[in-house]
Order: C-alpha cells, then structure tokens, then sequence
C-alpha cells in the first residue's frame, strides 16, 4: 500500500506507524512493566521514573521495528489458511480439553 505513496504522504504514514508503536509501547510498559516504577527503588525521585518509564518504552519499541524488519511478511491468504485450518481446530482442541478437565477435575 505504500508504493502509491511519495513525500509527504509517505512520511506522513510512517510517522503515524512508528506514533502507533511508541503508544502501544507506552500501554504495554504501563499496563504490564510497572510503568514509572523503578525495579529495587522504593521512592525514586520523578526524573529517574521517567528515565525508567522511557527506557521501558525503548526496549519495547525496539522490539516492535526488530520483528517487524526481520520477519517475512505473509501473504493474506495463506494467513487465512494458516487461521482456519490449523489455529481455529487448536482453539477448539484447547476448549475440549479444558471442558474435560474441568469435569473430571
């Protein structure tokens, strides 16, 4: 999708791709890291939380642009194929078993 595009429009994309990793990057630190909480500090002062906060959200943005530029990118159909055919009979294996145990549990 993004052959169509050129100059501004193109940056204006990525800017708004890598805004979209920063702020999925700053939920996940907040909801699942601790946020601006320091790990062995018990009252860090307000500058070295958000140190803290943005060394988080780093490694997590980092993590995002590494996957996204090493890993292949799938086609739509075999992704659909890969969902219906293998994902969705696993999903339902899983519940099945979980209903079996629960029973016999």
């Amino acid at each position: 999708y993004n052959v169509e595009y050129s100059g501004m429009k193109f940056a204006m994309f990525f800017l708004a791709e890598y805004a979209h990793i920063f702020l999925a990057g700053s939920v996940l630190v907040t909801l699942f890291l601790g946020g601006w909480r320091v790990p062995f500090v018990p009252n860090p002062p307000v500058w070295l939380g958000l140190l803290s906060f943005l060394a988080k959200v780093f490694v997590i943005f980092f993590w995002f642009v590494w996957v996204r530029a090493t890993w292949p990118r799938l086609r739509y159909d075999t992704l659909m194929r890969f969902g219906w055919r293998i994902l969705l009979p696993l999903a339902f294996a899983s519940f099945c078993a979980t209903a079996v145990v629960k029973v016999l549990a």
